[in-house]
C-alpha cells in the first residue's frame, strides 16, 4: 500500500530532480542572465507539473488500496448487530499496527438453534501478519457454529482449519516441500480462544483455551446505610443512579470474572478428544457479560502501570455501546495512544424479560 509518505518523497525527489536540471543547464549554457532566469523558471513549471500529476496518480491509487483493505478488513471482521435474540451487543477492535483497522484479535457472535455463540480469540503476535491465522479460525466458526450440536465440535474444526492454515504457510515457505511437515515458524503459531453460549434462558456454558475469562457485570440495589461499605470495595462499587421515580437510586456494581478449567491455546498441543464445555453461571435480565483480550489487561502506560480494567468496567456506563466507548478511551489515556497489542473487546447485555 502506497502511505503518504511514500507520495511526498516522490514528489520531492522529482522537484529536486527537475531543479538539479535546470541549475545544471544555466551553469552549462553561456548567454545573457535575463534569458538564463527564462529557462530556469520554465524548467521548474514544468517540474512543478509532473509533481503534481504524479501526486494525483499516486494519491488516487492510494485511496483504491484503502478502499481495497477496507473491504477485506470489515469482511474478516464484519460488524456485530446492535441486538441478537433480546441480547444488547457492542463491540470494538484495536491494532497495534499503525494505519490497520484489525490485527490479530477476533471476535463474533451468531444466533443458532442451540443459542447465541460467541468467540473471541488472540493470534500469536499482532497486527498485519497474524490476519492469515484470524481469518482460518474466525471462518471456521461462523460455519461450524451452526452446523455442530456441542461447543467442543465448533472448538475442534477451528482446531483443523488453524492446523491447516499452518501447514499450508510452512509449506509455502519451503518450495522442495515433501510429505514431512517442514520447520517453520509458523509451526509455532498458536491462538488463545473463548467460546461461549449464551441459552435461551440465560444458561452460560464455555470453552477456554488460554484466553482471559470475561467480566460479569451486575447492578445489585443496595440499602442507603450499605453504601458507605461498598464504596471502595475491590469487587464492588457504588454508584447513584436515576430511579424510577425520577430520584437517584443507590446502585452497588458488582464487577467479577468468570473462572473455570482452561485447556491450552490452539496449536500447542492437540485437543482431547471430547472436549467438554463448563457451565459457568448465568446471564440474568439486566445482566452485562464483558469479553476481552490480554491486550486490554496487560496495557501499561510510561510508568509501567498495568490498565486497571475493573475499575474502569466498574465505573463505566452499563450501556453496551457506551461501556465499549468508555474502555477504548480509557485505555488510550491509559497508554497515550500507544498500543503494544492488540485490543479486541466485546459486551453483551441480556435485555430480555
Amino acid at each position: 500500500m502506497i502511505t503518504r509518505g511514500e507520495t511526498t518523497r516522490v514528489r520531492r525527489v522529482c522537484v529536486a530532480a527537475w531543479g538539479g536540471a535546470a541549475v545544471s543547464w544555466e551553469l552549462s549554457t553561456p548567454g545573457m542572465l535575463v534569458p538564463s532566469l527564462a529557462t530556469c523558471a520554465a524548467f521548474l513549471l514544468l517540474a512543478t507539473g509532473c509533481a503534481l500529476h504524479i501526486r494525483r496518480g499516486l494519491l488516487a491509487e492510494l485511496r483504491r488500496s484503502e478502499e481495497i483493505a477496507g473491504a477485506v478488513q470489515r469482511a474478516l471482521l464484519r460488524p456485530l448487530p446492535g441486538r441478537i435474540d433480546g441480547l444488547a451487543l457492542a463491540a470494538a477492535q484495536l491494532s497495534a499496527s499503525r494505519g490497520a483497522a484489525v490485527g490479530g484479535d477476533l471476535y463474533e457472535a451468531v444466533p443458532t438453534a442451540h443459542g447465541i455463540r460467541v468467540v473471541i480469540g488472540d493470534v500469536r503476535g499482532h497486527g498485519l501478519p497474524a490476519l492469515g491465522a484470524a481469518a482460518a479460525v474466525l471462518g471456521a466458526f461462523r460455519e461450524a457454529a451452526y452446523d455442530e450440536p456441542s461447543l467442543g465440535g465448533v472448538l475442534r474444526r477451528m482446531e483443523r482449519a488453524l492446523h491447516r492454515h499452518v501447514r499450508d504457510r510452512a509449506r509455502s515457505g519451503h518450495p522442495s516441500a515433501c510429505p514431512a511437515e517442514p520447520e517453520s515458524p509458523a509451526a509455532e503459531e498458536f491462538v488463545t480462544v473463548l467460546l461461549l453460549q449464551i441459552a435461551p434462558d440465560g444458561a452460560l456454558t464455555a470453552l477456554n483455551c488460554g484466553h482471559p475469562w470475561p467480566y460479569l457485570i451486575r447492578p445489585v440495589p443496595v440499602p442507603q446505610p450499605c453504601a458507605a461499605r461498598c464504596r471502595g470495595s475491590a469487587e464492588r462499587y457504588s454508584r447513584a443512579e436515576p430511579g424510577a421515580g425520577g430520584g437517584s437510586a443507590q446502585r452497588a456494581i458488582d464487577v467479577r470474572a468468570l473462572a473455570g478449567e482452561t485447556l491450552p491455546p490452539l496449536g500447542v498441543v492437540p485437543l482431547p478428544r471430547d472436549p467438554r464445555a463448563l457451565a459457568c453461571g448465568e446471564l440474568r435480565p439486566g445482566e452485562t457479560l464483558f469479553l476481552h483480550t490480554d491486550g486490554a489487561e496487560d496495557a501499561r502506560d510510561g510508568a509501567g502501570r498495568f490498565f486497571p480494567l475493573r475499575s474502569v468496567l466498574a465505573r463505566a456506563p452499563l450501556t453496551p455501546a457506551r461501556l465499549v466507548a468508555g474502555v477504548h478511551a480509557a485505555l488510550l489515556r491509559h497508554t497515550g495512544g500507544r498500543l503494544a497489542d492488540d485490543v479486541a473487546l466485546v459486551v453483551l447485555r441480556n435485555d430480555r424479560h
